[in-house]
């Protein structure tokens, strides 16, 4: 009998079938409980009490082969149930010793005291709806899902009250999260760092069950010229006012959240543990990159770096990125990271090397390295090549889908970005970025899209209210390129970056070949690949 079958057995109540998964998944379980625990007996109780609650709770299991990931948040929770009691035995305030002869414990000491009487006395003003689930929650370890049930009121219900409480617990305390102090008080100074890759993610981590501080790194690296270092000054502002001139974003504002979330970056010596949350297409592989670049060149010491990296979820057909998740379903992957090591590191660190490269065979060289330490980049960074003018027509594979789209009759901006952004899912593109590639559609006195037959297309600078129902139509040219007769009508106007490649002018000789999956350089007369 499988696991699968103890599972399905168990769930009518089987103590045979229950005994199987206890004796197939107890040496597991006692492995993250005393890493957790770091105390034999401890960690034997903590299962225990984890079999107990997963059988009690089987019934919700609806997919049984997710059962050892549900099973070890189980028994994680529990541990941490346990270190928090146990925490508020054996440190209550009137106990807090001193080490002898150490001045420097004596003011931390004193700290602390003080804050632990402001952090009880400022839950102790909460409205009672809020304190109840904050003591609960927090001090006493409870689930949410015990807390809702305990409470009789909605698991949606609860979080707005927790959400509110950290609220109110921020502006009353002064401090940045009332989460961060909670755990340096109660549990030994355990500090974790979530780097997330949008406002959206990080929002709904912060009014989930995710314990640790939420750093959300704003950046379009597919976008625009990048460089190695790009917090070299020179390089920054290129790149501001490049995105200001191109996107609209204000060369300040970006200067300002590049510095921002930097130094909070050079920060992580704090934390015991960073977990990068990214996904499989462009926009996050090379965020990816440049973030395990840029830990490569530190001294980690005690800090654990860790990863969870996804291109798919259950249950959802198009998987465009972790944004699409609710916060319950973003819970669920809490704990599945694995830790990141020299491979990874070193693997980021040569890809955003040859991303950010000038020199056409080092973004080749993307291609043909042994990715299999990050499975997503290959395709994410072959995605990124198909952007380079085509060895057929000219066109980037982003113009290509595009003229297609219309062609194939979807003529409204918005409904044109929904189907080319699904067809190039494996890019990750915004609005932003995509309105620019439309907008160089229109450009020039041979364009291959035209907007309303010779409106033009709207600057991002201006409000167009309108915008949407503006109609798009593929111009004779555009029809005459689709078909590969016209190929390479528009060399003269394209200019863009495709990673650190600025093709325009004598880089327009690059040119992707797709049957190939190459760089290739086209003759100057002949039309021939060299």
């Amino acid at each position: 009998m499988n696991v699968l079958q103890w599972i399905e057995e168990a769930r009518q109540g089987s103590a045979e079938a229950q005994e199987s998964l206890v004796r197939h998944y107890t040496g597991m379980a006692l492995a993250v409980a005393y890493d957790k625990l770091q105390d034999p007996h401890s960690a034997e109780d903590a299962v225990q009490e984890a079999f107990t609650e997963a059988f009690a709770n089987l019934h919700k299991l609806q997919d049984p082969r997710r059962f050892p990931g549900w099973f070890k948040v189980i028994v994680e929770r529990q541990c941490y149930r346990d270190l928090r009691r146990k925490q508020l035995q054996t440190l209550p305030l009137h106990e807090m010793e001193l080490p002898a002869g150490d001045q420097r414990s004596l003011e931390t000491v004193v700290e602390k005291k003080e804050l632990i009487g402001q952090l009880h006395a400022t839950i102790a003003d909460l409205p009672p709806g809020m304190r109840i689930a904050v003591q609960l929650y927090y001090f006493q370890g409870y689930s949410l899902q015990e807390i809702s049930q305990y409470l009789d009121i909605s698991l949606a219900a609860l979080k707005k009250r927790l959400f509110d409480a950290r609220r109110k617990l921020k502006n009353t305390l002064h401090v940045a999260d009332f989460v961060s102090v909670f755990t340096d008080l109660y549990e030994g100074g355990r500090r974790m760092l979530h780097i997330v890759n949008g406002d959206s993610v990080g929002d709904k981590l912060k009014q989930g069950n995710i314990q640790g501080d939420i750093l959300v790194w704003r950046e379009l690296y597919s976008f625009g010229p990048v460089f190695p270092r790009m917090d070299e000054p020179d390089n920054r502002r290129t790149r501001a006012r490049y995105l200001e001139q191109t996107l609209g974003i204000p060369e300040k504002e970006y200067i300002e959240t590049c510095e921002s979330q930097e130094r909070k970056l050079r920060d992580f010596h704090k934390y015991d543990e960073i977990v990068l949350w990214f996904e499989h297409d462009l926009f996050d592989q090379t965020m990816l990159s440049y973030l395990l670049h840029w830990f490569k060149e530190q001294s980690l010491g005690n800090t654990k770096l860790s990863l969870l990296c996804i291109g798919a979820y259950p249950g959802i057909e198009l998987f465009r990125g972790l944004g699409q998740l609710s916060t319950e379903q973003l819970e669920t992957l809490s704990g599945t990271w694995h830790a990141i090591g020299e491979d990874e590191l070193a693997l980021g660190s040569m890809l955003w090397e040859a991303y950010t490269s000038d020199r056409p065979e080092q973004h080749q060289r993307m291609l043909e390295v042994d990715s299999s330490a990050l499975p997503f980049a290959r395709d994410a960074f072959e995605a990124h090549l198909a952007r380079l003018p085509s060895v057929g027509n000219g066109l980037g594979i982003i113009e290509q889908t595009t003229l297609e789209a219309v062609a194939d009759g979807v003529h409204q901006p918005y409904k044109l970005f929904r189907r080319v952004g699904d067809q190039l899912h494996m890019l990750g593109m915004g609005d932003l970025e995509f309105w620019f590639y439309l907008a160089k559609l229109t450009e020039g006195p041979d364009p291959l899209l035209v907007t309303d037959g010779t409106a033009p297309f709207p600057d991002f600078k201006q409000a167009a209210p309108h915008f949407q129902d503006r109609v798009l139509q593929v111009t004779n040219l555009g029809r005459e390129v689709l078909a590969g007769k016209a190929g390479d009508a528009r060399t003269g106007i394209i200019d863009k970056w495709v990673g650190g490649l600025h093709v325009q002018g004598e880089a327009l000789s690059l040119r992707w070949d797709p049957e190939r999956k190459s760089v290739v350089r086209m003759g100057e007369s002949d039309g021939t690949t060299n």
